[in-house]
């Protein structure tokens, strides 16, 4: 069974992560199957829109931390984590989350570039990135003060404090919080209708909401330059191991 499972229901696309066992955490194999199903809808005609969901009570726990020992150990870095970020950027098509539990990492990082998010009661996002050694992705550094005042994106990205899901909704993150068993079918429902709007009106309403991407873009570089840094960095690689060890302990 796939790690991502994608299927359709109508005229969207759904891109559902499969690994629970690991939290889903993304592989590099994952992230290449998440970039190839966002980038292959901008010509296709019969999908307009791309719902993301996850496994009950896990969005995803965001990076594998193995990919990343393996990146701090002198092993080859990739481009699978920035095609999929570029791709989220840069998509033509409609972007909607449904998160149930945790989000954490790129797992909430990637929520500022969809169009609506949906959270179940029992949702929480967090971004470890400072307690790792490491920096924002995905441009969020940018995006979030923009979403959220810079004071709760510092709180979110350096102070690295849980967001529930009614905190994340106030922040601007999330659109609505639903009761876990309405969950699905609410984002669903919003995707649908989405996808079944006139094509070329929806493409240009979103471009004129999403403005130019150029900065962004921009951002996302800068940003993955220094974390490209930060794996290979003493402080980074300790933190990864004193990580792995506590969930040794913890298991």
């Amino acid at each position: 069974m796939s790690e991502i499972e994608i299927s359709r229901e109508g005229r969207v696309q759904v891109v559902r992560f499969n690994r629970a066992e690991k939290k889903n955490a993304i592989t590099r194999t994952m992230y290449a199957q998440l970039a190839n199903a966002i980038t292959s809808t901008d010509s296709n005609d019969d999908i307009g829109a791309t719902l993301f969901l996850g496994q009950p009570e896990v969005f995803t726990s965001g990076n594998d931390l193995m990919d990343f020992m393996a990146v701090a150990t002198g092993g080859e870095k990739g481009t699978e984590v920035i095609d999929f970020l570029r791709a989220i950027i840069t998509g033509t098509k409609p972007l909607i989350a449904g998160i149930d539990g945790l989000a954490v990492g790129v797992g909430c990082t990637m929520l500022m570039h969809c169009d609506l998010v949906y959270a179940s009661n029992r949702a929480w996002v967090q971004t470890p990135f400072t307690d790792l050694g490491l920096v924002p992705e995905a441009a969020s550094s940018l995006v979030a003060p923009r979403i959220m005042g810079p004071q709760r994106a510092f709180e979110l990205l350096a102070l690295s404090e849980k967001f529930s899901a009614e905190k994340a909704q106030a922040a601007g993150l999330v659109n609505s919080v639903v009761d876990v068993d309405e969950l699905e079918a609410v984002a669903m429902s919003a995707a649908q209708k989405l996808a079944d709007k006139p094509t070329e009106s929806m493409r240009l309403t979103r471009e004129l909401i999403r403005g130019d991407r150029s900065e962004i873009i921009a951002q996302m570089e800068k940003e993955g330059a220094i974390f490209a840094e930060r794996l290979v960095s003493d402080e980074a690689r300790n933190a990864f191991v004193a990580f792995m060890s506590r969930g040794k302990k913890a298991s």
